[in-house]
């Protein structure tokens, strides 16, 4: 970690592992790739967090496994895969602090941003000074921003050229496939600007019905990307 909470987490004699719903081959690859300086274990029937959940210290969303929304390239899921969650327990079994994102609109349906990593810091070493568990975290100070649902499926319309929206492929080393935000938001104002400039050209009914045309054709593609996210109203 960049901030350096690892090193001082490992002073403190702690550790820090990551859990990933990917088979151990892709875990061990990402833990190289990335760097992280902390052990990667893949749990893709997910064990481990069924482990969890039966201890009760953490019960953690996850997603059913639907091929990425068609851009799935080399991922793997067998039991679909874990929404982002944060747990940490003192070597007696007291939870010092439980974090689990809860996948709904709001958030781009999870797995996006993570608690600040000095902020679950310091709220872990404010636990090793209490008794009791440490109560689940609804409200942490997040490492980034979180993009709502309307800009979200904006940007995925954008990225499937304003015909069926699609999700961006998941990356990996090498990999240039993805496309940047900041590049889907130059063709929404593009797209705009050409709906501006029919606007001004055609009689108005001919407009409405190129309007029409393009939402029956857009509108399976939309449906078919809300189902396949969720939306969980109750955090625990």
């Amino acid at each position: 970690m960049k901030s350096g909470v690892l090193d001082e987490i490992h002073a403190a004699g702690g550790e820090v592992f990551g859990v990933s719903s990917e088979p151990q081959t892709l875990a061990t690859e990402a833990e190289e790739d990335w760097e992280v300086g902390f052990p990667i274990v893949g749990d893709p029937h997910h064990e481990i967090r069924e482990e969890c959940a039966e201890r009760g210290w953490l019960d953690v969303f996850y997603n059913e496994d639907s091929g990425h929304l068609r851009e799935r390239k080399w991922a793997s899921h067998p039991k679909g895969y874990y929404q982002p969650a944060v747990v940490a327990v003192h070597k007696s079994g007291r939870i010092l602090y439980r974090w689990r994102c809860v996948p709904k609109f709001s958030n781009m349906n999870g797995a996006g941003a993570r608690p600040e990593a000095a902020y679950t810091w310091e709220k872990i070493q404010a636990s090793l000074e209490q008794t009791e568990d440490a109560p689940p975290d609804i409200n942490p100070e997040m490492g980034s921003k979180e993009i709502g649902w309307f800009p979200f499926m904006l940007i995925l319309t954008a990225h499937g050229w304003f015909i069926r929206p699609k999700v961006f492929p998941l990356g990996r080393e090498g990999d240039k496939s993805s496309a940047p935000t900041g590049k889907m938001m130059r063709r929404v104002y593009g797209f705009i600007a050409l709906w501006l400039v029919l606007l001004l050209i055609l009689p108005f009914k001919w407009f409405g019905i190129a309007v029409l045309t393009w939402l029956v054709v857009l509108t399976p593609g939309l449906i078919e990307i809300h189902r396949q996210f969720q939306h969980e109203s109750d955090p625990y």
